[in-house]
């Protein structure tokens, strides 16, 4: 982030700028439980890039990063487990080397349901 001058109050700074400042302020911190929503939308893909390695080497220090995000793109590349919300429900987590986005839309779709339909089928 360019700056000129003094610090700025953070409320005067543009959405994007914002965005970086308020997750750069918290990755500083090095919580021991993050939990972001979008954690890029609305920055530039450098920005972008910086912070998904941000959380990416918060999580390999030892802290808990839950990521919650509609981009799949960022979700794959930081994820070692994706779990998915399908009508208020979470579906189980799954090591994110064996997603694809295609199982991602199944879930997506309630295929976990059907799945639990069968079991419980099975077991009567």
């Amino acid at each position: 982030m360019r700056k000129s001058g003094d610090d700025p109050p953070a409320g005067s700074l543009s959405g994007g700028n914002l965005q970086k400042y308020i997750v750069g302020r918290e990755l500083d911190r090095q919580p021991a439980v993050l939990v972001v929503n979008q954690p890029t939308w609305g920055v530039d893909a450098g920005a972008a890039s910086r912070i998904r390695q941000a959380l990416v080497d918060l999580a390999k220090a030892g802290s808990a990063v839950l990521v919650i995000s509609q981009d799949l793109d960022e979700i794959f590349e930081v994820a070692t487990e994706i779990a998915v919300i399908s009508e208020g429900r979470l579906s189980q987590a799954f090591p994110a080397h064996q997603m694809t986005r295609e199982k991602i839309g199944l879930l997506m779709g309630g295929m976990q349901e059907a799945e639990e339909a069968a079991e419980t089928a099975h077991a009567h």
